[in-house]
């Protein structure tokens, strides 16, 4: 029996995500720092209220945005959960197909607004096409959710990152994900723009490191998943037409999409 693991784009063995709210204007510095040292963030937005205060307004969403996902925050920011059906329903659709308008993205994910939620928001955003939705609750671990729309990040960003950077680093468990969560707007009230600069600057340039977006992640381990395995594991099947890539005793593997790979 050969030893197989799970492998990320080009055999790398861990990722980082980064997931910040709200469209605000402190964005375009965030941006620029994650631009200058190759991080890839998810920028969850609410459509209903660009342009007001210190949101981006609607004719600077996709030169803003321009490299990054673009995220579903709910149309106008509501507490999801004390909202009727019909008007969880519009808050979703309305996000996206404004969102999607202006980015020319197809927009796919979202975070709760004020991070709450119950099951029937679950249901509504299901029949929505929404795929995950990131909450507020920490798991202070480097893994995956059970369930996409419950998906729970490593920590805040004011939760002693560089010391999880650290740690992240020298994980040996392949298949490992670093996912950070805040608020731009934060880095200015808390006067710490430096301490993102840092972390960014201590998690760059790794080869071993998958820099990628939240919805990156998601296809990504959702095709993993439907590869099909013969009985010994010396033969697999990608339906999918997403490149994949295993550990195969040691030894990194590309499943082509669509095809089979024999496993020797």
């Amino acid at each position: 029996m050969k030893s197989i693991r799970f492998l990320y784009p080009e055999g790398r063995v861990k990722a980082l995500t980064m997931s910040y709210d709200d469209g605000v204007f402190d964005d375009i510095r965030l941006i620029e720092i994650f631009n200058r040292y190759q991080i890839k963030a998810t920028f969850h937005l609410n459509a209903g209220v660009m342009g007001q205060g210190k949101r981006i307004p609607e004719s600077e969403i996709c030169k803003v945005y321009d490299g990054h996902e673009i995220s579903c925050h709910s149309y106008f920011h509501p507490f999801m959960e004390r909202i009727p059906r019909a008007a969880m329903l519009n808050e979703i659709l309305d996000c996206r197909k404004k969102l999607e308008a202006l980015s020319g993205q197809m927009v796919r994910g979202m975070s709760y607004p004020m991070g709450t939620f119950n099951g029937e928001v679950k249901n509504v955003l299901r029949n929505t096409g929404i795929v995950y939705s990131r909450t507020t609750l920490s798991t202070e671990r480097f893994g995956f959710p059970d369930d996409w729309l419950e998906w729970h990040p490593t920590c805040h960003h004011n939760s002693n990152i560089l010391a999880k950077a650290e740690v992240f680093k020298n994980v040996q468990q392949n298949f490992s994900l670093f996912y950070v969560w805040g608020h731009s707007y934060e880095f200015e009230n808390n006067n710490n723009w430096e301490m993102i600069e840092e972390f960014c600057a201590a998690m760059s340039g790794y080869e071993n490191i998958w820099y990628a977006t939240n919805i990156e992640i998601y296809d990504y381990v959702v095709a993993l998943r439907r590869l099909e395995f013969s009985a010994d594991c010396s033969l697999v099947f990608n339906p999918s037409a997403m490149d994949i890539w295993l550990s195969v005793d040691g030894a990194p593997v590309k499943v082509a999409g669509g095809a089979f790979c024999h496993l020797q």
